[in-house]
């Protein structure tokens, strides 16, 4: 079986609920997306942070998670291959209440196609997935701005990446409403927003 790590990408958040600030917020989301890749049973958890981020990761990150200086998926990508990784996946840290099942459908296409994406339905990807070494059509995007579209027109042949079901991120106050209580996790979000 192929050495699978699931990296948590933490990027600064562009706005927050009310009664809540930026750090506060961002820390809540954070703490829920490593939970979730810190449980998966089939890879390790791992995070990727920005220079200002050492404490942010020192405050959430599992015992012996690595932790990677990577501001953008390639970058995550290209660590996890250094750390002896044979398969990796990169998720955005504003998605708390994703569901492992759809990270695990992440993954699965890695054994006949050399990446993966996973669309949110609100603008940009959930995450990236792809085989290590990362090849070197695979573009360097931002999670944020991307579309599926981006990383198959890279691709030598379309083929070669895989689109999986989508889910949603919380980039603005309008998607708080898509949050699902009845959902289990993203207890810290959860609490964060009084409920």
């Amino acid at each position: 079986m192929p050495k699978r790590v699931v990296i948590a990408l933490l990027s600064p958040v562009s706005w927050a609920p009310p009664g809540a600030s930026a750090e506060r917020w961002r820390k809540a989301l954070a703490e829920d997306v490593v939970d979730l890749v810190a449980s998966l049973a089939a890879a390790d958890g791992a995070i990727a942070i920005g220079p200002d981020d050492v404490s942010l990761a020192a405050d959430i990150a599992w015992p012996g998670m690595p932790v990677y200086r990577a501001e953008r998926p390639r970058a995550a990508l290209d660590a996890a291959a250094a750390d002896g990784y044979d398969q990796a996946a990169v998720l955005a840290g504003d998605a708390p209440d994703l569901p492992g099942l759809l990270v695990g459908k992440l993954l699965q296409p890695l054994g006949t196609r050399q990446a993966a994406v996973a669309p949110s339905r609100n603008g940009g990807l959930i995450g990236v997935a792809a085989r290590l070494p990362v090849a070197d059509w695979f573009p360097d995007l931002d999670l944020d701005g991307a579309a599926a579209a981006d990383v198959r027109a890279a691709a030598p042949r379309r083929a070669l990446v895989a689109e999986t079901p989508g889910w949603h991120r919380l980039r603005g106050p309008a998607d708080l409403a898509r949050l699902d209580p009845a959902l289990d996790g993203w207890d810290a979000t959860r609490a964060l927003l009084g409920g």
